[in-house]
């Protein structure tokens, strides 16, 4: 009986102190993971930490579709010194970014604002690049089409000699056989954030990657304050309109969730929207009937699209389209895709988006920049 009382204790003893050290282990991983957060210069974005330190930069990128893990470690060195022997671990990333392949207008239109357009040396799915100077630098021979970035083509990757490849990441990404040249690749995780404000401080990061460090912050810090005051005269407008958004496509409607970054803007611009009770950071894929159900008295309407330009065109795509009160009362705005700017610049300039809608919203066509106000 001593002997099976005394087996008992010490497997109880080591019990407790497995757990202990387990308790331990944990206790230190939450705490370097709140010294991170609390150390790193972002503010708004949740999918992003940036420590600055005196030899590198440690930027970590959280995964989207796992809450709490992360995606990516970046160790960013200065190429004007050598490597230092202690870094933490990641992906060590020499800047500034001279040679870049970059898959998204977005990316490229921020290196131009950056003052870095020059380290654009590739680019994938050329054909949705709207910025004239892109497809005149590849004929130029000054940058290299690299083909579909569904499956580059490895040889010019190669051959354009590239330090870095920035591409947009989705869930259970493996990307190819690019990933096997040992350039770095950077997962532009920006779009996946849920808050305007969250996505734009991206470019802090972007800003270390090209070595625009201060022309970033001073960038962000401007969109900041224009965001919040354009916010705050919306707020005290007395122009509070119910929003509707997009159209029904092969019998699909989808509308933005509830909590997600296109909800937030409208309710910012002083918009009333439909699903705002939804929780939702993602798009809702619903039908005709059901959209109709919830937003038919729906005072503005605003669609994104290259082929509707009328009423007519409107009601074409789908007849019953005409049975929204934003329809019947003309109140009907489009950006048109093929030719407007706007998804090249609100991700980085979501004050701009803001200020877009608040003008719909008062009715002040006039001001518009990548809205029209559909008239026939």
């Amino acid at each position: 009986m001593a002997s099976i009382m005394k087996s008992w204790m010490v497997a109880m003893m080591s019990l407790l102190m497995l757990l202990g050290a387990t308790a331990c282990r944990q206790a230190s991983m939450d705490s370097d993971a709140a010294a991170a957060k609390n150390d790193s210069v972002i503010t708004h974005a949740r999918l992003l930490t940036l420590e600055r330190k005196p030899l590198y930069t440690l930027a970590i990128v959280g995964d989207p579709w796992k809450q709490g893990s992360v995606l990516h470690r970046y160790v960013l060195v200065p190429d004007s010194i050598e490597l230092p022997g202690q870094l933490p671990e990641g992906t060590v990333v020499r800047t500034p970014i001279k040679r870049a392949l970059v898959y998204s207008a977005v990316h490229t239109a921020l290196m131009k604002e950056l003052g870095a357009f020059d380290a654009l040396k590739g680019v994938t799915d050329l054909q949705y690049f709207t910025d004239p100077d892109v497809p005149a630098r590849v004929a130029a021979g000054e940058v290299t089409d690299c083909g579909s970035s569904m499956g580059p083509t490895v040889e010019k990757v190669i051959e354009m000699e590239a330090d870095a490849i920035m591409l947009s990441p989705y869930q259970d990404a493996t990307y190819g056989q690019v990933t096997r040249l040992g350039i770095p690749v950077i997962e532009c995780a920006d779009y996946m954030e849920s808050t305007p404000l969250g996505r734009a401080e991206w470019v802090k990061f972007y800003g270390e990657l090209l070595g625009r460090r201060a022309q970033a912050d001073s960038l962000f810090n401007a969109v900041e304050t224009a965001y919040a005051r354009v916010k705050e005269q919306a707020a005290a407008g007395t122009a509070h309109p119910t929003v509707l958004t997009e159209m029904v496509i092969s019998g699909v409607w989808n509308v933005p969730g509830g909590e997600s970054y296109m909800a937030r803007i409208i309710g910012d611009a002083g918009g009333k929207y439909p699903w705002a009770d939804d929780h939702s950071t993602g798009s809702l894929n619903l039908d005709f009937n059901q959209v109709l159900a919830t937003a038919q008295q729906a005072d503005v309407w605003l669609i994104k699209s290259f082929n509707i330009h009328s009423y007519n065109d409107l009601r074409a795509a789908y007849a019953l389209n005409e049975k929204f009160a934003a329809f019947e009362n003309r109140r009907v705005y489009v950006c048109d895709t093929n030719r407007s700017r706007l998804f090249e610049r609100f991700p980085f300039h979501p004050d701009v988006l803001l200020q877009e809608y608040a003008n719909i919203f008062a009715g002040r066509d006039g001001e518009l920049q990548f809205f029209e106000h559909m008239k026939q």
